[in-house]
């Protein structure tokens, strides 16, 4: 357990509505490692920012972890007492939020906001806190940061807001960061120097990343381990070699062939067909059934365990099930 800075396994989250019990995560479970780089892939609505949530515990109500272990250094967070949990975030897990403009509180100052977060998280007094928000500015690439601090939110643009996100996420010097969406709405140059810029303070300070994204070409190349979820499953995990050039889940393909290809001239965009699967109701087989062109009897019926690919790849599919078994009975014949 010690080998692994973050555990989290078997877990499952779920909001108390009217309409019934939203199961938003279905028994998740990864590892992360010190100065390594997770990438959680997936659709609107997989699962991905509530797993960011339940490891924080920064659940909305009625959303609450229903069962499972997230383990950090060895201890159970699900068990954390208020004031310790209050004390590991921020210290040794920040989050960047997907929109830094509804995360940035409108009526104060950069200054004052990051001047909390470290008081909040530290034992600097407010002085100290000024120079330590100064000093992250510059660290993330902000121009003029001493006339950027007593600037509103309003006044910087995304992809400065954005840095001053990082900056927020960063001063408190975590050991984990979270960033969840962190180029939705930046256009693409400022897209790859938020990346770059994540890259270059990962290893400066020896943190690790899990990074969140519907985007499979925002971790193309920045991830060790990518992670794809699907209705709160892992349906495949594995290095993103084997992920972008040997998909082996149905979803996983699907998520590929939807991206633009450089090469494809007025081609169409394939889209994955169907509709995310009601979380209200899950089904006992697969969840992506439904909407595979490929789906087999088993699949309606019963959920696939992981099946290992190979020491860097596993994958939940009964596709591979049955291709194991047909290369099998070809080896026999």
């Amino acid at each position: 357990m010690d080998e692994h800075i973050l555990q989290v396994k078997n877990l499952h989250t779920s909001f108390k509505t009217e309409s019934g019990l939203v199961k938003a995560v279905n028994g998740v479970n990864f590892n992360l490692d010190r100065g390594k780089v997770l990438g959680i892939v997936g659709e609107s609505g997989s699962g991905k920012s509530v797993t960011a949530y339940s490891i924080l515990r920064i659940l909305d109500h009625p959303g609450e972890i229903t069962d499972g272990e997230i383990f950090f250094r060895g201890e159970d967070v699900v068990k954390y007492s208020e004031k310790k949990i209050n004390s590991f975030r921020g210290s040794k897990v920040s989050i960047i939020f997907q929109d830094p403009m509804t995360s940035l509180n409108p009526v104060y100052t950069i200054e004052n906001q990051l001047i909390e977060a470290v008081c909040l998280h530290t034992s600097r007094n407010k002085h100290e806190a000024k120079e330590r928000a100064l000093e992250m500015l510059e660290l993330v690439g902000v121009n003029e940061p001493k006339k950027r601090l007593k600037q509103y939110p309003y006044q910087l643009s995304g992809g400065m807001r954005q840095r001053v996100m990082i900056a927020m996420a960063l001063a408190c010097e975590p050991d984990i960061l979270i960033a969840d969406e962190p180029t939705t709405a930046l256009d693409v140059t400022i897209q790859a120097q938020i990346l770059e810029l994540m890259l270059e303070l990962k290893d400066r300070l020896g943190m690790s990343i899990i990074m969140i994204t519907h985007d499979l070409g925002v971790i193309a190349e920045m991830c060790d381990e990518i992670i794809v979820l699907y209705a709160g499953r892992v349906c495949e995990r594995g290095s993103a070699e084997e992920i972008f050039y040997n998909p082996r889940h149905e979803y996983t393909k699907g998520l590929l062939r939807s991206l633009p290809k450089i090469t494809a001239k007025k081609e169409a965009l394939i889209p994955i067909a169907g509709s995310p699967i009601d979380l209200l109701n899950l089904p006992d087989g697969c969840a992506f059934a439904s909407r595979c062109d490929k789906a087999m009897k088993i699949c309606l019926e019963q959920q696939p365990e992981e099946l290992v690919i190979n020491e860097n790849h596993l994958a939940s599919c009964w596709m591979n099930v049955r291709k194991a078994y047909e290369a099998q009975k070809g080896e026999q014949v």
